[in-house]
């Protein structure tokens, strides 16, 4: 399933990385020709792409590679540092394109070639809409968050292009001159926008943030269908790339041998994987009726009874 998984995320990564070869080599004609800060900064948001796309390549690589002496959790949090990086470049173009934008406002300037500009935004559209359905896919299946924030930057492609075109048009075909560089200002603050999403979910993983509370209420719902479990509590659950990891307490009698416990704790983690592929369990036993200690504060009260309350 993990091969699989990191299959999928390699293509998506390969796949963006040749959309934005073609995308950059097309753009930097048509800025060359058009003059136009719109395409100029849509140029610029290919550039990165491309970058970016290579990083997550390395990065759903690495994340991709087994656990080790050295990683024993494995490398999945590479595909954060992946993002991470994204972000910062994202950020750094943003603002080029903003100062951009300002001096051709103050100082103006005039758009040509209309034609050819809009006619690479709509080639690059349809390339962009292709990729972006093959990402989604993708992610469907791995919860890549690296091809996850790849996917942010083609979603904003589509209306940078949307907006290069409404530029050239409103510049060339009906005199507005302005158009050019506030369009270029609306591009800039849409990459920062975007930025500032893909950063959260990356954030999370290097921070080990707890899952959804709709995920962690499935678990303990699916935990819940095994009798043999008594009192689970202190669930804590993070996700590191495309692996997830689950750590929890539950009551077993104290008159029941360390084979036993054992055994049925085997069948429970496989049936919990199976449901949850991907998922590295580690349960821990306590003696029935046994109490944590009251002053740390990471303990937590009975999963099943805060199910029943629907809490």
């Amino acid at each position: 399933m993990n091969r699989s998984r990191a299959f999928l995320a390699r293509s998506a990564a390969l796949a963006s990385i040749a959309v934005a070869v073609v995308l950059v080599a097309l753009k930097l004609w048509a800025a060359w020709r058009t003059g136009s800060t719109a395409m100029l900064g849509s140029l610029a948001d290919s550039a990165l792409d491309l970058v970016a796309s290579l990083v997550t390549l390395a990065g759903v690589w690495i994340a991709a590679r087994p656990a080790d002496r050295e990683h024993r959790f494995g490398h999945g949090k590479a595909e954060a540092l992946a993002a991470i990086f994204q972000v910062i470049l994202i950020a750094i173009s943003a603002s080029a394109i903003a100062f951009r934008a300002f001096a051709d406002l103050f100082e103006g300037s005039k758009t040509q070639a209309a034609t050819e500009g809009i006619a690479v935004s709509l080639v690059a559209m349809v390339l962009t809409f292709a990729l972006l359905g093959w990402q989604r896919y993708v992610i469907a299946r791995t919860r890549s968050v690296a091809i996850g924030a790849d996917h942010v930057h083609y979603q904003s492609d589509l209306l940078l292009n949307l907006a290069v075109i409404a530029a050239l048009v409103l510049d060339q075909y009906l005199g507005f001159g302005a158009a050019d560089p506030i369009f270029g200002l609306a591009i800039a603050g849409w990459l920062l926008w975007g930025a500032w999403r893909a950063a959260g979910e990356a954030v999370d993983q290097l921070l080990d943030r707890e899952w959804p509370d709709e995920k962690r209420r499935a678990f303990v719902e699916a935990a819940a269908l095994h009798p043999e479990l008594s009192n689970l509590h202190d669930l804590r659950t993070r996700s590191s790339g495309t692996h997830d990891f689950v750590q929890f307490h539950v009551d077993m009698p104290g008159r029941m041998s360390v084979a036993e416990a054992h055994d049925i704790l085997d069948r429970v983690e496989a049936d919990l994987c199976r449901q949850f592929p991907g998922t590295e369990l580690l349960i821990h036993i306590d003696p029935e009726g046994h109490v944590d200690e009251p002053d740390n504060p990471l303990v937590e009260e009975n999963e099943f009874a805060k199910l029943e309350n629907g809490s």
